[in-house]
């Protein structure tokens, strides 16, 4: 979008009678439509674009829309996720004529995009998580998202190598069982390279509180921790606080390598770019957008940070390795035997869950290895 929308696009719609007074409060916008390309596409991010995070990726994804002929992309960044989201939301309809949105963060489903479904039926929306259930929510709406474990997996295959102490650490936002499978995985990935490491979790209560981040770091060095990762919404301050302590670092949702060049080791990343094109693609040829979409690494929605320049030849050769087999398809993060942080049995023997089995069935624990707790 236009830069000029950013600060007055919800105050446009504060109020119906604020909107009404500028000819704004009709669904139809003539004028705004007869400047419309041939499909307009509307990203919205509960962050800045440039967090080096969840925010950046999906604004990275949203960028490569921008070169296709015929694809107007409008955006608004730091939207709350609160009524200011559907404000947005019906701005990009009615104001910029886009009839397919994305509203990124998890907290706009729920009541905000599904409330937009309902007043805009023609329009496409589609929401980043695993909410949508076809049984109760409406058809003009969707979810998408990517198995990001075998990422994190990949990350602790790094950190295993590069870890003298034998503790990792791992600031997470909030225990849903998508943050609780990627701690299990980069652990049980550390653990692929030796079974004595443990992974110490202190979560934050947050998705974004850059200074419980910076402390969580910290706890963690002090706690003897010397390869860090993470899931919060900007990976940015645990990166750098870990490298300014000397730590190892993995990345998560973007590449954080040029924060902390010498530490990084690789990391987690979306490929949302993958994603936008085939709904996109699918758009413009007159098809219906699917409900359900999901991938992985073999499928191009997640992709790994390239090696950083600590990362040693026999860790090289495992992560390649590793790599590979997980582009065959198939392959099994969590399985047995294994039990959870508590002591109770998960999985047996020769017992194994593929990542789209583990999202149906909500994680809801730790591993056996992890110090730290869901309550």
């Amino acid at each position: 979008m236009t830069e000029r929308f950013m600060v007055s696009r919800r105050e446009l719609l504060k109020t119906s009678a604020a909107g009404a007074a500028l000819g704004l409060a009709s669904a139809s916008f003539p004028i705004s439509r007869a400047f419309a390309a041939a499909v307009t596409v509307g990203f919205i991010y509960v962050g800045p674009r440039d967090d080096y995070g969840y925010n950046q990726a999906h604004a990275e994804g949203a960028a490569t829309l921008k070169a296709i002929e015929g694809i107007s992309v409008v955006e608004e960044e730091n939207v709350p996720e609160t009524v200011d989201v559907q404000k947005t939301m019906e701005s990009m309809i009615n104001l910029d004529g886009a009839s397919l949105i994305f509203p990124t963060s998890f907290g706009y489903f729920d009541p905000h995009m599904l409330a937009m479904c309902a007043k805009f039926p023609d329009v496409q929306f589609r929401h980043c998580g695993g909410m949508w259930n076809k049984d109760k929510h409406p058809m003009n709406a969707g979810s998408y998202f990517g198995y990001i474990g075998m990422g994190q997996y990949l990350n602790g295959v790094a950190a295993g190598h590069a870890t003298k102490t034998k503790k990792i650490g791992f600031v997470a936002a909030k225990p849903i069982p998508q943050v609780l499978l990627n701690i299990n995985s980069f652990l049980l990935g550390a653990r692929s390279v030796d079974p004595t490491i443990t992974c110490q979790v202190i979560f934050t209560g947050e998705w974004s509180l850059a200074v419980k981040e910076a402390e969580a770091t910290n706890a963690l060095v002090d706690q003897g921790a010397d390869v860090i990762t993470c899931h919060v919404d900007s990976p940015k301050v645990v990166v750098e606080t870990a490298a300014g302590r000397g730590a190892f670092t993995c990345g998560y949702h973007a590449n954080q390598s040029p924060l902390a060049p010498e530490k990084y080791l690789t990391g987690a990343e979306w490929n949302w770019a993958k994603v936008y094109r085939m709904f996109v693609d699918d758009l413009v040829a007159g098809k219906p957008l699917p409900n359900f979409t999901r991938g992985g690494l073999a499928d191009g929605f997640v992709k790994m940070s390239p090696l950083g320049p600590a990362v040693s030849e026999a860790a090289r050769a495992q992560f390649d390795g590793t790599l590979a087999e997980m582009m065959k398809g198939g392959f099994s993060v969590i399985k047995g035997p294994l039990k959870n942080n508590k002591g109770d049995v998960v999985a047996t023997e020769g017992q194994t869950f593929v990542e789209a089995a583990i999202e149906l069935e909500s994680m809801d624990y730790l591993v056996e290895g992890v110090v730290g707790s869901t309550a």
